[in-house]
């Protein structure tokens, strides 16, 4: 295997890590609206993700970064032809990461409130954005001979792209229902869960019909196989969430997460931006690559920096492991 496509597997493993960890925390972040019935239970989905949330986006800039370093033809087409819906997508992780912090600096319930909304929306968007992005990475779009991309917005919203984003918007709904049962305690874990149920079904059901297009259209063997296992481990997470079990229902979702992007490179390569304009236009993991030294480089710093990242990530889990609920939230000191 050379060096491009061990890379091509990294940023893969990488966006598979953002999505399943900040999956979670947008899905959380969407159930302040749909959850929570009080600003003390809003207080409580927040505090759920509150030590973690940041620690989830480092996946984020490392996936960017690691793309930049590794396929440089890529970043500069996918940054420059996606710029408006990255740029919101941007825009809301900057007010989603304010609101966290300055929603409890004032005790007016205005305030409050606004920030609260903030999160919400904040979260919204970047969840079906994110789908909408990847969607279209893997359907393909307008990639001249110059590897530029030549379409618009417009192009972005097309109906296979729509689907994929509510898909993540849906399965991190989803995701971050079973992770609220999992993480509270009292009346909100149990209307966590019978919500992450009905949000299950739904997401059961856009799933399927947009990963069973994504085969028909670019799959092969191995990505049958990744379907079928993010269709079980979605109908065995629900069946997990009804039997009260959050912490099996919490890792089955997860690995819905994972067998999905993994289904959605498994199509993609060895392209990593098809052209819709002419196959032989497209972006692979061959002319978008960095040269084999930058690569070699940037393998030998992976290889040193990532576990320490990953045990520095795992101890902050451990530290905030306990369940809260309602009880445990201090009156305000202002």
């Amino acid at each position: 295997m050379e060096l491009h496509d061990v890379w091509f597997v990294l940023i893969a493993v990488l966006w598979t890590g953002y999505f399943f960890l900040e999956g979670f925390d947008f899905g959380v972040g969407v159930l302040t609206r749909l959850l929570a019935r009080n600003r003390p239970e809003r207080r409580v989905l927040i505090n759920t993700i509150g030590p973690v949330w940041d620690g989830n986006e480092v996946w984020l800039l490392t996936a960017g970064g690691a793309t930049f370093a590794a396929f440089p033809e890529w970043y500069a087409t996918l940054f420059s032809g996606f710029y408006l819906p990255l740029l919101v997508i941007l825009v809301c992780l900057i007010v989603r990461g304010v609101a966290f912090e300055y929603r409890a600096k004032r005790p007016e319930e205005n305030w409050q409130r606004n920030w609260e909304t903030a999160i919400f929306w904040s979260s919204l968007i970047p969840a079906f954005l994110w789908g909408v992005a990847f969607g279209n990475i893997v359907r393909g779009v307008k990639i001249d001979r110059n590897l530029e991309y030549v379409g618009n917005l417009w192009d972005l919203l097309n109906p296979y792209a729509l689907l994929g984003g509510l898909v993540t918007l849906t399965l991190f709904t989803f995701h971050g229902a079973v992770f609220t049962a999992l993480k509270t305690v009292g009346e909100i874990r149990e209307r966590a869960r019978k919500l992450a149920f009905k949000v299950g079904l739904a997401t059961a059901v856009l799933a399927l019909l947009f990963l069973g297009w994504t085969q028909i259209d670019n799959g092969d063997a191995e990505s049958l196989v990744a379907l079928v296992v993010a269709v079980a481990a979605l109908v065995a997470a629900l069946a997990a969430n009804q039997a009260g079990r959050e912490g099996w229902s919490f890792a089955l979702s997860g690995i819905t997460i994972v067998a999905t992007v993994a289904m959605l490179f498994l199509t993609l390569f060895p392209n990593v931006m098809p052209s819709t304009l002419n196959e032989e236009w497209s972006l692979t993991v061959t002319n978008a690559s960095s040269s084999p030294y930058t690569l070699k480089i940037m393998t030998w710093c992976a290889g040193i920096a990532t576990p320490l990242v990953l045990l520095y990530q795992g101890w902050t889990y451990w530290v905030f492991r306990k369940r809260i609920g309602t009880q445990h939230i201090a009156e305000p000191a202002h």
